[in-house]
């Protein structure tokens, strides 16, 4: 072969194809942008978006170089055909558009741009820069902008609501709230952690110490999360999970103070009062919450518990000091007093309130009192939902017909899971569809009776009882007491409805109720007739020890009330239909 043409041909073999394409042109405009030559950068962003016309990081590259260039107007009409064409979801769009407003000094245009911008974007890439900018608005055109919300701090500020939600003792509404905050962002811990305190105040211990978990399977050392399974742990028995923990917490020594608030309050509440007390003193003596009365308050259970007594005077003291309205700080003072005796012993709950039992007592001496109390301070409803999940049976029908003087929706959504629990006693839920009966609550009724799902149907509006009187409860009781094996769920769920329905239509001339026999007896007789069981006064009198005329005049009074004869017989009078083929 030719040598030339052997040449000729080695040199071919060194020639390398190039392949146009956008990623060639944007290398291209990039280089151009480094040596400040922007019309040749330009140019070659403007051959990229021929080659790809629908990707809008080319639309936008070039919108950035033509703004660049002072060309503003240009850039904007890119940027507004990305928004309207190419893709609508490239929200960076608008602040590039407010940016090109405010440079032409169209800063009304440049506002709405901006708010735009913030109200739909959801990854806040240029937040910090918006805020520049929105700050330079409010300067030019004297007024702030009207701007609704931050959607990428959408739920930063969910967060907070639901966080004044669980201050106000509204836990079910933050469950949801906080529920669908976790759902957007599933790394928001801090939601994660409010949530799992809310069903802890719900008295949901298995899916507060799940919701914890999950905290720290994503940060093993979030304080906040420790400290609040600690104390799941103590109130679910986990005695061995608890040891393990309080291990890593007592070797813990947080700098912030809210850290070393958390820290402290868990370890009192956990049994470690001693620790707890030498927190509480280092925040005491270095923090601005040493005006706090409840500060003083849990130094004082601290001091208390391990014998400090004198110590815990001081600190009631200065909290009364500082709290003059509270009775909280002189209920302690005179308790410590057999404290030091031997005769009373140190409270053992780290709240800045009276204790269950003496609050329930204040308000059984002045019932008006309790609604309020109940609406108006979040640890005092805490205390109501925990004693109903976790109280003796006395307690809880106490606070059942405690909280159906409250009646708002967190109180119902609250029965109405209690009539769930497959591990509550049947009568504790009758009480409680009673006080929801009474309360105006007439829809269907989800019950769990004997090991199985009851629905109760939903019943016709009554006019509501503003107050559930105990010897209308006498009554009831005593019914049930006789009904008890005789009469199926259902047909006792009609009994207390029946009886219900008669108050509600007769108040507030609601006849003395001297003895409860004779009124249980003509509920019995009633609930009989309509479910078409054979009944007779003479049983009813050996049963419930009332007389025959007692028995009849409370059935006559029932009937004239509630019209149940009257509805009997319009039931038997419809003729029957025949039979279909």
């Amino acid at each position: 072969m030719n040598p030339s043409k052997q040449a000729v041909k080695k040199r071919r073999k060194k020639v390398i194809p190039l392949s146009l394409d956008a990623t060639f042109f944007f290398e291209r405009a990039v280089q151009s942008l480094d040596r400040y030559h922007y019309d040749k950068a330009l140019k070659y962003f403007r051959r990229a978006v021929e080659y790809e016309p629908n990707n809008p990081v080319n639309h936008c590259n070039m919108a950035g170089i033509l703004s660049e260039m002072g060309r503003y107007e240009e850039s904007n009409d890119v940027l507004r055909s990305v928004l309207e064409r190419v893709d609508p979801s490239m929200t960076e769009c608008h602040y590039y558009l407010a940016n090109n407003y405010a440079n032409m000094e169209k800063y009304e245009d440049a506002e709405k741009a901006l708010v735009r911008y913030l109200e739909t974007d959801e990854e806040g890439q240029f937040l910090d820069e918006a805020d520049e900018l929105l700050e330079l608005l409010r300067y030019e055109l004297n007024r702030p902008a009207p701007l609704s919300t931050i959607k990428s701090k959408e739920n930063v500020y969910a967060h907070d609501k639901a966080r004044e939600l669980l201050e106000a003792g509204r836990f079910a509404e933050a469950v949801r709230l906080l529920e669908e905050i976790i759902a957007r962002q599933p790394d928001f811990l801090a939601a994660r952690n409010n949530l799992g305190l809310a069903y802890y105040y719900m008295g949901m211990f298995d899916k507060s110490i799940l919701t914890i978990r999950e905290v720290l399977e994503a940060e093993p050392g979030n304080l906040h999360a420790l400290c609040n399974l600690a104390i799941f742990y103590q109130h679910s028995n986990k005695d061995a999970e608890l040891e393990d923990l309080l291990v890593l917490l007592l070797k813990t020594v947080p700098f912030h103070p809210e850290h070393v608030f958390k820290l402290s309050t868990t370890l009192g509440i956990v049994g470690r009062h001693a620790e707890a007390y030498g927190h509480f003193r280092r925040l005491l003596r270095s923090s601005e919450l040493s005006g706090e009365a409840s500060l003083h308050h849990f130094a004082a259970v601290a001091a208390a518990n391990v014998g400090r007594y004198d110590d815990a005077q001081r600190h009631w003291q200065q909290a009364e000091r500082l709290d003059r309205t509270s009775e909280v700080p002189a209920f302690y003072l005179k308790k410590l007093v057999k404290m030091r005796m031997g005769e009373d012993s140190p409270p053992t709950h780290y709240h800045y309130h009276l204790p269950f039992d003496e609050q329930f007592r204040k308000w059984t001496e002045s019932p008006e009192l309790l609604p309020g109390a109940l609406k108006q301070d979040p640890l005092i409803r805490s205390s109501f939902f925990w004693a109903l999940r976790h109280g003796d049976r006395k307690t809880k029908v106490q606070v059942i017909q405690a909280l159906g003087l409250v009646a708002d929706a967190e109180v119902i959504e609250a029965l109405k899971t209690f009539l769930l629990d497959p591990k509550e006693e049947d009568e504790l839920k009758r009480v409680a569809v009673l006080v929801l009966r009474s309360i105006g609550v007439n829809d269907a009724l989800h019950v769990q009776f004997g090991g199985r799902l009851i629905i109760l149907e939903a019943k016709r509006k009554a006019p509501r009882l503003p107050v559930w009187d105990s010897a209308w409860q006498a009554v009831l009781e005593k019914a049930m007491e006789q009904m008890s094996g005789r009469y199926d769920v259902i047909q006792q769920h009609d009994m207390m409805t029946l009886w219900v329905d008669y108050l509600s239509r007769v108040y507030p001339n609601v006849p003395k109720l001297i003895k409860s026999s004779g009124w249980a007896a003509a509920l019995e007789y009633w609930t009989a007739k309509m479910h078409r069981q054979t009944i007779t006064y003479h049983d009813l009198v050996a049963r419930y020890d009332a007389s025959q005329a007692s028995i009849s005049r409370y059935v006559n009074r029932i009937d004239e009330a509630c019209g149940i004869r009257e509805k009997m017989k319009q039931v038997l009078t419809i003729p029957q239909l025949p039979v279909l083929q």
